[in-house]
This record gives structure tokens, sequence and C-alpha cells, in this order.
């Protein structure tokens, strides 16, 4: 459903609006080692969101990477939708270029109330919402 680096992505910005909440920064040897994450990988997603305005980075030997108050409002639809674009909100099932109300593949309409499920899931679910769970350890981010 997700590309490897969104499904990273997620992850990763849920792990450091955990870590982060308190106003403390994180690495790329901790969001990796946290998530389960290839270092050289996440390092270059982390750079890309906080390019895009996703996350925050500061430098030096207090930096690392954070979540302000405005990036904790994002929802799980703003990063899909850096990271992988809109195919997941408006693609069709089959991957076909040309499908459409009019003319729909054999999956559209049980496929568009799937998708629909999922936008709808992704855009209510902020980047914030986990930290308690995940500090209550009712969900987890590796397995």
């Amino acid at each position: 459903m997700f590309s490897k680096t969104c499904e990273y992505a997620i992850r990763a910005v849920i792990f450091i609006a955990q870590k982060t909440a308190d106003g403390s920064r994180v690495g790329i040897k901790e969001v990796a080692a946290g998530i389960d994450s290839p270092e050289h990988f996440i390092a270059k997603i982390l750079q890309d969101l906080s390019r895009k305005g996703i996350i925050q980075s500061q430098k030096g030997p207090t930096g690392g990477f954070y979540l302000d108050a405005q990036s904790r409002k994002y929802t799980l639809a703003d990063v899909v939708h850096v990271v992988d674009g809109d195919q997941i909100f408006n693609g069709c099932g089959l991957g076909l270029k040309q499908c459409s109300e009019t003319k729909p593949c054999p999956l559209h309409n049980e496929f568009k109330k799937i998708r629909d499920a999922i936008s709808k899931m992704l855009r209510s679910t902020h980047l914030g919402e986990f930290s308690e769970q995940l500090e209550q350890k009712l969900v987890f981010l590796k397995r």
C-alpha cells in the first residue's frame, strides 16, 4: 500500500513525536534503532521530511530532529503526500491510468470504498497522537 520509504517515514515521524514531546531532540542513530531502520536510509528520509517542513532539525551538539507544535498538527496524510504523492488517495486499485467513474476497472467500486476509508483514517490521525500509547507500550514501532 505504501512505499518502503513512506512506511519508514511514518514510523520515524511517530517515533520523533513521542521522543521529543518534552522539547528534546533525537539523532539519526536513535531514530534508526527505535524503528528498526537502516541508518543511511532513514537519514535521507529525515533530511527530505525536514526540507519539506514536516519535521524540524537543529545542527550542533544539542541538535537533532524534533516536531514543533505546528508539526504535531500535521496528519499522516501529510506525510504520505510528501513522500508518496496522492496516488493512494485517488489511484486505481489495478494501477490503470484511465480508471474513473465513467470508465471503471473491475475493482473500481470496491477499491474506492477501501481507498476512501484509508484516506479518512490518514487525514484524521495527527502525528502527536501516539505518544502516550507508545509510552505505555500499548502500540509498537518495531517488532
